[in-house]
This record gives structure tokens, sequence and C-alpha cells, in this order.
């Protein structure tokens, strides 16, 4: 029994043929936003490229803009095949060709599918890949001289006053690396002498953060160093006061900010994905209704057009059997003595084995 049949008079099959023409040409606009979308997505992580360690973040982005220039071409040539439909004549050259358009078609819907499912299933595969990044872009802050480095120190500044942050996690992270250049160290000093001997590994550290870290609306001059001290600076306690500092992290708010733009970008694939897949049934339905007035024969009559031309259960049953069988036309049987059909077969005469042959008579 047919999925969803419907009958289609001639008058129909022509209204229907028409409204999927346009509706093709509104898909072509969807799929340039699909690829403008990618684009501007694959733009921003480009620009934060240097505080975000190397991964799979980018295979959002270049799905949405694979699947933005497919739908371009399929929609382009369904277009051109839906606008042949009006004419049952045109309809035949197509008539082989829009039973695999349809499935390619189908496939295709499903990757813009995955593609806006990606948007929402990321979010674990960015934040690693900023926490790997910017632990390293904050390690390397001070290496204002050395090749490949020296462009870290601008790019974490710029980072945390546009997106109000300080540090990977917090502000704290800033105590725990030397982010002071030693040719800013007086090594005359004793103090300074002092803190590095003091540490392992023989590092500057101190309970400060860079300027960028500073928060412009706080209403006390900025206080970058000793920030856990009480006692270095007048009626201050950094437990209770708000700090004026930026107490957020430049991980979560980098998170936040990509998160949110994936979002909007998942909800607009998600719309498109509905739109493409009632242009796809639609253009069955009318591959289906032009396909049964052809072999009806009456081009003016009425015909059925379905999803579907069996049950579901059926459909997958028919399915799974020619993928199960497939090539096994061409297999050879590899039993021993089996290789060639004609092998060891006995020569016979058909039970002629002692007729006299007869010779010519010789002419006398």
């Amino acid at each position: 029994m047919a999925v969803l049949k419907v009958k289609f008079t001639k008058s129909r099959r022509d209204k229907l043929a028409q409204i999927l023409w346009v509706l093709n040409w509104v898909s072509v606009v969807s799929g340039i936003i699909l690829f403008s979308l990618g684009l501007f997505l694959k733009i921003e992580i480009k620009k934060r490229n240097e505080v975000m360690a190397k991964g799979d973040i980018n295979s959002v982005p270049n799905m949405l803009i694979s699947v933005g220039v497919i739908a371009c071409i399929i929609n382009f040539l369904g277009g051109k095949i839906c606008y042949d439909c009006s004419d049952t004549n045109k309809f035949s050259r197509w008539k082989l060709v829009m039973l695999p358009y349809i499935v390619c078609t189908f496939c295709f819907t499903f990757c813009i599918l995955v593609g806006a499912l990606m948007c929402y299933t990321m979010r674990n595969e960015l934040e690693e890949s900023l926490y790997l990044g910017l632990r390293n872009a904050i390690k390397f802050y001070k290496d204002t001289d050395i090749p490949g480095r020296c462009f870290l120190k601008k790019t974490v500044d710029l980072l945390q006053i546009g997106f109000q942050c300080c540090g990977n996690n917090g502000f704290r992270d800033w105590f725990e690396i030397q982010w002071v250049s030693p040719r800013y160290l007086n090594m005359a000093s004793k103090e300074v002498l002092d803190r590095l001997k003091s540490n392992v590994d023989g590092k500057f550290l101190v309970d400060g953060v860079p300027f960028s870290c500073c928060n412009p609306s706080s209403p006390r001059p900025c206080i970058q160093y000793q920030l856990t001290n009480n006692s270095a600076h007048y009626n201050y306690d950094f437990l209770t006061e708000e700090l004026n500092i930026w107490v957020k992290g430049c991980r979560e708010a980098l998170l936040d900010y990509y998160t949110a733009i994936m979002r909007s970008i998942g909800i607009a694939a998600l719309l498109i994905w509905w739109f493409e897949l009632s242009v796809l049934i639609g253009v069955r339905y009318l591959q289906t209704a032009m396909k049964n007035v052809l072999l009806l024969g009456d081009l003016e009559g009425e015909s059925d057009g379905w999803i579907l031309e069996n049950s579901f259960v059926e459909t997958a049953k028919y399915n799974i059997n020619i993928i199960k069988n497939l090539g096994k036309a061409n297999q050879i049987s590899t039993v021993s003595g089996m290789n060639d059909p004609n092998i060891d077969v006995e020569n016979t005469n058909c039970g002629k084995n002692n007729v006299t042959t007869k010779s010519i008579p010789a002419d006398s």
C-alpha cells in the first residue's frame, strides 16, 4: 500500500510543478545563506586562531560551506526539472534522472541536518581547544622578543580588553606563570633576586595581572599588583570587595560568544532543513504523479502520487535485500573442482557410439 497517496489532476500537477520551480530558486538563496553562515563562522574562528589549539573545530564551518555550495547546484538543477515537468513531453527526458536526483537530494538534506546538529554538539571540542590555546598564549605572553611568539602579548591584551575577561579560567591564572619579560626585571634588585630564588623553576611570579585585565568602569584606580594583599592597599579587601579587574575567564567569555553564534546558525540551518525537506517531498509527489500519468497513457487524466510506493517495512526489506544480493551475480565459487562448470564433464554422443561411418563410394 502506498504511503501518503494523493490524487492529482492535470491542473494540480502543473500548479505543483510551477510552485516547486519557484521554491527551488528560493532554495538556491537558502544555499547561499548556508554558505555565508559557514564562511562567517570560519572567519570568526580564524580571528582567534592564536588562542585556539588545533582540532576539529573547523568541521562545522566547513560542513556549512560545503552543503551551501551543493544546495545551490542541486536546487538550480531541481528548478530546471520542475519547470520542464509542466510539459509532459519535456518530462520524458528527465524521467530516468528524477529518482536518482531525489535520492541525492535526500542525502544532501540529511547533511544539512547533520550540520545543524553539529552546531549544538561542538561545545566540548571548542571548550578544550580554547583551554589549551589560551593556556599556551598566556604562557608565552612575556616572549615579546622571540619570533613566532612576539604577537601573543598584543593578542591576549586585545582579547582581554575586548571580551572583558582575565586569564584562562580567571585572574589567578596569571599568578602561576611569569608574564613579565626578563628584560624588564632589575637583576640588581634584592627583591627581584629573592623572588626568583624562592621559586623552584626560577620564575618571577607575582600576584598581579597585566593592565588589560583592568575594568575601566571601576571607581578606584586599577590595582594590578598584590591583589591578595589587603595591607598593600588602603581600604581594600580582596575577599569582600568587588575587584576592579575582570573576574570572568577568557575561556568562558569566548565559549559563550561562539556558543551564541553557533546556536543562531544551528537554528537557521534547521529552518533551511525543514524547507529543503518540504521541497523534496513536493518533488517526490511530482515525480510519481508524472510517472503514473505516462503509464496510464492519458496525459490529461488523473494520476496518483505518493512518497513511497509500498509501506515503510516493505520498502526497507526490499532495499536490504538489494544490498545483500549486491555483487552476488559476479561471485565465482571457490569450492574445489567447481571453479568451471565445464570441467570434468564426460563427453557424450547421445547414445550413438557404435554408429558406423559410411565411406563415400568411389567413382567407377
